[in-house]
């Protein structure tokens, strides 16, 4: 099961059945943290007035499944300054970019899958990206649906980006066999596009001065729309 984003700064998870009578299409994003498994189908088809117990439940488990049987190639992004550096520091590795919610169960389910493969691409790198802890800079990056990938390598900047679930984990497993092997590249790496870094700027989510690592024109750029956000499971 995958999570469609409408893109923008203000971000909700639903945490119950949306299209079940009597139930909140969304909860605050404040609150995701503690109602880490909400979605799993434990809690599905539920009554309103079980809230309360979910909530008991939920809080207080422990590490989330997002931070569990991580491996030493897989690094966990904590701003955007830090994932612009982080591209650019990669040199000809490849660089995954998974982008995913606590709330979203398709991400959830493809987790440990996710693990697995980069065990067994230890060259490779697998950056994680927490939508609702940098839901601004995912708004700049268009991130449209949960989970999603973005495949970086080198001079060639990105190079797929595509949404898929433990049910269609063959097209990253095909993904990652066409790009891990490609070999030196001319030229710096080039990590996110001109665009997107300038937006980022713009916004001050990153320094100019060492975010670009290839020369870039001197313009302004609008500041990114204030837009509502939602995210709503299939």
């Amino acid at each position: 099961m995958a999570c469609s984003l409408n893109t923008g700064f203000s971000v909700s998870v639903p945490c119950f059945n949306s299209r079940a009578k009597g139930y909140p299409r969304h909860c605050s994003s404040n609150v995701n943290h503690q109602l880490k498994d909400l979605t799993s189908r434990k809690f599905q088809g539920k009554p309103l007035d079980h809230r309360q117990e979910q909530v008991s439940v939920c809080v207080g488990s422990g590490q989330g499944w997002w931070e569990k049987t991580l491996k030493p190639n897989m690094v966990e992004i904590n701003s955007a300054q830090q994932l612009v550096d982080s591209l650019l520091k990669a040199g000809d590795r490849l660089v995954v970019i998974d982008f995913y919610s606590p709330g979203c169960g398709g991400c959830k389910t493809l987790h440990p899958k996710m693990c697995q493969l980069a065990e067994s691409n230890p060259n490779a790198i697998f950056l994680k990206v927490n939508y609702e802890e940098l839901k601004t800079m995912c708004s700049v990056l268009h991130i449209p649906v949960l989970p999603f990938f973005r495949f970086y390598r080198g001079a060639q900047g990105k190079v797929c980006s595509f949404s898929c679930t433990n049910a269609t984990i063959k097209k990253f497993k095909d993904a990652l066999s066409r790009y891990r092997n490609d070999g030196c590249s001319l030229g710096p790496a080039k990590g996110l596009d001109e665009s997107e870094l300038l937006a980022l700027a713009s916004i001050g989510q990153i320094s100019i001065k060492s975010s670009f690592g290839y020369p870039v024109k001197d313009k302004q750029e609008e500041p990114v729309p204030n837009r509502s956000t939602y995210v709503e499971h299939f």
